[in-house]
């Protein structure tokens, strides 16, 4: 993926949704009567500029694309004549600031739900059943008695019918008791299993990133994808061996290769060492030596070739179960699953507060520019996606109460409204110092996470 998608989709979707939220507070101020001084998309200098309405508001578009801002008449930043103090934020009502600070995050939850709707409406919803695919002998899954073609219909007291579904809800489990109730159907017949982790330490270490299906030791039914070279990395072990793409991996180390996924598994066991490769190219059976790189993953060596997989061979039709809705019946579907996403993100942060959770699933701007780009380099829909999760977090996120965010700043007013005047001044400042400190621990500890997965 090129860093021209990521700048683009990062750039496109952080512009959109943070105008989206101000927005909220924009639409909320005026008609409430708030006075509006400027609507500004973007920071910096003004690349356009205009000035309307009665209250002469400027509209911005700024240089710098990567937020934006409404700026209210506000006493505390300034002179105000005395004609227009009653329309001063601090004059107005808390009743109606606490609508103008809310009214940011709830266009974040509008935007999502509706973007939602409008998806499941024109295409619904495409699912992959969740079928069972390898089971690791011993493993976690393999003791609760999951099986091969195992189709996964109930975790605990929720029905699942897509591999989302099934991952949301095991890492829900396995961050609060560890102890799963799972029902599949194997060949027709339903049957009840129990999926049990008491070991805390194993349990958190399963809600890292991509280390809960492994760690459990399954993975879910796909079509049998060929040992076959995709693309070689240029100058990497593979391409230095003489590998080319199109070449079909028989045997590693005497070992025969089934599919991609086993060769990657055979390699990455051995970081580091020289390989025999057995391959096949044009008809002709041939045999070469790759040194691997060693590459760290979650605290591991794991060997890479540096190869590529080739395209994925299709789905079949009877693995996938495809949902269609109706306008309405799209529209509730749309606030459901928008509820269930903020619900389970309230759950996970409290959870990565109380050490149930790993901190590894903080993500920061590189790694959310690092999905905008993969999204945006493979679809419409997918960027579409994209964007629904984003703005859900961020209506989220700006509800925590910490004062330098619409949450911290509702909380001031709400202690306003029940003692009848203002906080003084000193305990304003503390809490803003505190919500700053609050919030730079949030975002180092997520650009921490982002830059480790950047050099594993």
């Amino acid at each position: 993926m090129s860093l021209l998608w990521q700048v683009v989709g990062f750039v496109v979707a952080v512009s959109l949704l943070v105008s989206v939220h101000e927005f909220g507070h924009y639409y909320a101020a005026r008609k409430l009567g708030f006075k509006v001084l400027r609507f500004s998309v973007g920071f910096g200098p003004a690349l356009w500029r205009r000035v309307g309405g009665p209250d002469r508001t400027e509209y911005v578009l700024a240089a710098l694309p990567l937020g934006g801002y409404v700026k209210l008449l506000d006493e505390r930043e300034g002179p105000v004549p005395d004609a227009e103090l009653a329309r001063s934020f601090t004059r107005r009502p808390p009743w109606q600031r606490i609508v103008v600070l809310i009214a940011g995050p709830l266009a974040n939850f509008v935007f999502a739900i509706v973007v939602l709707w409008g998806m499941l409406w024109w295409t619904g919803a495409p699912e992959l059943r969740p079928v069972v695919g390898r089971i690791v002998p011993d493993s976690i899954m393999a003791r609760a008695g999951l099986r091969f073609e195992d189709e996964i219909v109930r975790i605990d007291e929720r029905a699942v019918s897509n591999h989302s579904d099934v991952v949301f809800s095991l890492i829900d489990a396995m961050s609060d008791d560890g102890v799963a109730d799972v029902q599949v159907d194997r060949k027709g017949s339903r049957i009840d299993l129990q999926v049990s982790v008491p070991d805390a330490d194993v349990r958190r270490s399963l809600t890292e990133p991509a280390a809960l299906l492994p760690g459990l030791g399954f993975r879910f039914w796909s079509p049998p994808m060929p040992a076959l070279i995709g693309r070689l990395v240029e100058g990497g072990p593979a391409a230095q061996a003489g590998l080319r793409a199109g070449d079909r991996i028989t045997a590693v180390d005497g070992q025969p290769v089934a599919d991609f996924p086993a060769l990657a598994e055979l390699i990455a066991d051995r970081p580091n060492r020289d390989v025999r490769i057995d391959y096949e190219r044009a008809g002709v059976t041939a045999q070469t030596s790759v040194h691997t790189q060693a590459e760290l993953v979650q605290g591991r060596e794991r060997g890479r070739m540096r190869i590529e997989t080739p395209p994925p061979p299709a789905w079949p039709a009877d693995m996938i179960r495809q949902r269609s809705f109706g306008f309405f019946e799209a529209a509730g579907v749309s606030v459901l699953r928008a509820w269930d996403m903020s619900v389970m993100q309230a759950r996970m942060l409290l959870r990565m507060v109380t050490g149930q959770m790993s901190l590894k699933n903080l993500s920061g701007p590189l790694a959310i520019a690092e999905y905008a780009g993969q999204s945006a380099s493979t679809g419409i829909a997918e960027f579409l996606g994209f964007l629904v999760v984003i703005s859900l977090s961020l209506g989220f996120l700006n509800l925590l109460p910490i004062p330098i965010l619409d949450g911290g700043q509702i909380l001031y007013q709400l202690a306003e409204w029940i003692k009848g005047s203002p906080l003084s001044d000193a305990v304003q400042a503390a809490g803003q110092q505190v919500g700053l400190l609050l919030l730079l621990l949030l975002m180092g500890v997520a650009l921490f996470n982002d830059v480790a997965r950047q050099f594993g």
